[in-house]
């Protein structure tokens, strides 16, 4: 059993909720979101926001504050092997109500099919909100081009 390494990120002014499934064994030893050079979850947001695309971690989470962006995973714990979601066991998820009580959520997006399948399996039912499903950035969703996934992803933007 892997349990989550990162908080959230959020604060009284986040607008959108993105949530992935869980982290990467990349992201997880890197100790942020969407650590894996190849993700194109930085790339792809900064296109969005016209904006340099964030490298350290403080730059992400000042970036992510800064465009009213909270960001976590639906997956507290669970059983997985390496990075693969298709492997994914055995799951808890997180308690995303501290984020929906801070924070005036308008949306909930959730990055890629696993992501989206798992929110209305175990949370949607619980905090009875509508999820939109996003493509997912991982690089194993190598049928979607960047410009492909910025058309779908500036959806996001409020």
């Amino acid at each position: 059993m892997i349990v989550h390494p990162i908080q959230p990120v959020y604060d009284k002014d986040s607008r959108v909720l993105i949530l992935g499934s869980f982290p990467s064994v990349k992201s997880r030893e890197e100790g942020f979101f969407y650590g894996h050079p190849q993700n194109r979850f930085w790339k792809v947001t900064a296109a969005i926001f016209n904006e340099e695309t964030p490298k350290t971690t403080e730059e992400k989470k000042a970036f992510l504050i800064r465009n009213h962006i909270a960001l976590w995973d639906v997956i507290g714990s669970c059983d997985i092997e390496g990075s693969s979601d298709s492997s994914i066991r055995n799951v808890k998820v997180n308690d995303i109500s501290k984020i929906l009580t801070t924070a005036d959520i308008k949306a909930i997006y959730l990055n890629g099919k696993k992501a989206y399948h798992l929110y209305q399996q175990y949370l949607q039912p619980v905090i009875n909100r509508e999820g939109i499903c996003l493509p997912s950035t991982s690089p194993a969703n190598a049928a979607w081009s960047p410009e492909r996934l910025i058309k779908d992803w500036s959806i996001i933007k409020i």
